[in-house]
């Protein structure tokens, strides 16, 4: 079993390079767990390797994995991310979830730098009702298909996450249009919980360590 990055860790001992050379998946979580024990520097170093993970990668050459922001993934087309889960999607240019044809599971793409931190664990919201115009995507059919897939995530109890990474578009929803897709990173899977809050649905992660995937105690 792999031991954990966090072992033994002190808030003065989280560098930019040690963090830098953890996966996405155990930054997002430091980064909570910095929070909940009120270490903002710690906090701030994650949020800036999580940003730096996140810039475009046309213009660096960043898909030769040769420096260290790259080791920690392997980024791949999303059609191709959700295949490598065996899930087909509905439609490759628009679908941003689907279902696994073996299990039933539902699978969904959460773009890296919407996720937020909150209650000593990680959150992201996947839909929500499209309040006086301000989601149109979420009346469009990959965003009707999100809604029903979010419904589907809640009777079987969870859901898979595959992590998108590019450049946002301002004012647009990445899910309906980004300035730039840049890949998924093929290395990670979160397993969450989808919650229904009023006309919203959110993937939940993290705050019980037993339940979770993502690595806990980093202080």
């Amino acid at each position: 079993m792999k031991p954990s990055a966090f072992k033994h860790g002190r808030a003065e001992t989280w560098t930019p390079e040690r963090i830098g050379q953890l996966p996405v998946r155990d930054i997002m979580q430091l980064r909570a767990n910095a929070e909940r024990l009120n270490e903002p520097g710690v906090a701030a170093l994650c949020s800036d390797a999580l940003a730096a993970r996140a810039r475009p990668r046309a213009r660096t050459g960043l898909l030769s994995n040769s420096g260290p922001r790259t080791r920690a993934r392997k980024l791949i087309a999303r059609a191709k991310a959700f295949e490598a889960r065996g899930v087909l999607l509905q439609d490759a240019r628009t679908s941003w979830s689907g279902v696994r044809k073996s299990d039933g599971a539902i699978v969904m793409a959460l773009w890296a730098e919407a996720i937020e931190s909150a209650d000593g664990g990680c959150r992201y919201l996947l839909w929500a009702a499209n309040a006086a115009g301000t989601r149109p995507w979420s009346d469009t059919p990959a965003g009707r298909e999100r809604l029903e897939h979010c419904k589907r995530a809640i009777e079987l109890g969870r859901a898979e996450g595959l992590l998108v990474y590019g450049d946002r578009l301002e004012g647009r929803l990445p899910e309906d249009r980004a300035s730039a897709i840049h890949g998924v990173d093929a290395e990670t899977v979160l397993l969450f919980e989808v919650e229904e809050r009023g006309a919203e649905f959110w993937a939940v992660w993290g705050r019980k360590p037993a339940e979770s995937s993502a690595v806990q105690s980093p202080l």
